[in-house]
């Protein structure tokens, strides 16, 4: 995504299974490549953790 990805919109590197297509590959943006994952942010459920990155995604967007 060459001018980067809106808060709530979908990456077009993730296949069906929300998996990144592009993992451990150095075109892989900074952001996604240094969050490092922690039970904070995954918590017990997938739900859970969809939940905790779209708040980062909605805190984090320029104003």
């Amino acid at each position: 995504m060459p001018d980067g990805k809106r808060a709530g919109e979908r990456c077009v590197q993730l296949d069906d299974d929300l998996r990144c297509m592009i993992f451990g590959d150095p075109r892989r943006p900074k952001c996604c490549s240094r969050l490092q994952p922690s039970h904070e942010m995954w918590g017990e459920s997938r739900e859970f953790a969809m939940t905790w990155i779209a708040r980062l995604e909605v805190e984090t967007q320029p104003h």
